[in-house]
């Protein structure tokens, strides 16, 4: 068996119900079920259909993400989550870079390495070689004036792990960063890398070993084996090229406003939800959200 769910964007226009419907009788689902009334709904199917992803380009450019994963065990026990542009809305490295004048050049390196056009470790040391001398007193002032969470994922922390569910945040970012937005958010643990600072500077230097996509599959088959679970209860959750290799070890895998050649590469695309379309995804109504 498989559910196939449907979402848009929370501000957005409501879910059209006759798209629905007229989407459900042509696969031969099950009668709809409303997870928010006009922004999600599910329906389930015998098989999954041969023209799935032609009916997902026909909802994308209706602004809806079509989604369709077994039904099977659909509420995972943990969260594994990438920081940057998926917990929050930025690029730490890239908001450091604009306080230190080189923004634009090291945006570009960030967005070659996102897409997998560089290799992460080489791209990380020169990015952060180019904020050397920057005041390490910058990194708070990027978090109070820079730094906003991505909506939706406080939601979703609250909702898992009022379920019992064990939240893990593990990033190719800094240490700096991913331990306040893991507190502000109530995730159980954070992995990043560390930015070394020297009187009061930073020294253009970054810690080993350097955690990138190895060490986000390291991080899930660790935790997991400490849980005592498998990597079928997880869902992961990211949008760059170093995420993937957690994204297709999860049970449960999603591109959340990925960069196009990593989303192409993903089962489950979320374009227009926001952090809560995750839950939707496991089949948690909007009823159930908790605070």
């Amino acid at each position: 068996m498989f559910t196939a769910v449907l979402l848009t964007a929370p501000d957005s226009g409501p879910l059209d119900p006759s798209l629905v419907e007229s989407l459900r009788a042509a696969w031969g689902g099950s009668p709809a079920r409303w997870l928010a009334p006009g922004e999600a709904v599910e329906f389930d199917l015998i098989a999954m259909p041969d023209n799935r992803w032609d009916v997902w380009q026909s909802c994308q450019a209706l602004g809806v993400d079509l989604i369709v994963v077994p039904s099977e065990g659909r509420m995972k026990r943990m969260l594994l989550a990438d920081m940057d542009s998926t917990m929050i809305q930025q690029e730490c490295i890239d908001e450091l870079a604009e306080e230190a004048g080189v923004g634009d050049r090291v945006k570009d390196i960030t967005a070659l390495a996102m897409n997998g056009e560089l290799d992460f470790e080489g791209a990380l040391r020169e990015r952060v070689g180019l904020l050397k001398g920057l005041p390490a007193s910058v990194i708070d002032t990027v978090l109070e004036t820079r730094i906003t969470l991505m909506p939706g994922g406080a939601t979703l922390l609250a909702t898992m792990k009022a379920q019992g569910g064990h939240a893990a945040l593990v990033s190719g970012g800094f240490t700096a960063f991913t331990a306040r937005v893991a507190a502000m958010l109530g995730f159980d643990e954070n992995r990043a890398n560390t930015l070394i600072v020297q009187d009061g500077v930073l020294t253009g230097d970054v810690g080993v070993p350097i955690l990138g996509k190895q060490a986000k599959v390291d991080a899930l088959e660790e935790i997991t084996a400490r849980l005592e679970i498998g990597a079928q209860d997880v869902i992961a959750v990211g949008d760059g090229a170093n995420d993937l290799g957690m994204l297709h070890r999860a049970g449960l895998g999603v591109a959340l406003h990925a960069k196009p050649s990593v989303a192409a590469q993903c089962e489950v695309r979320i374009n227009f939800g926001d952090l809560t379309a995750l839950l939707y995804v496991q089949g948690v109504a909007k009823a159930d959200f908790c605070a």
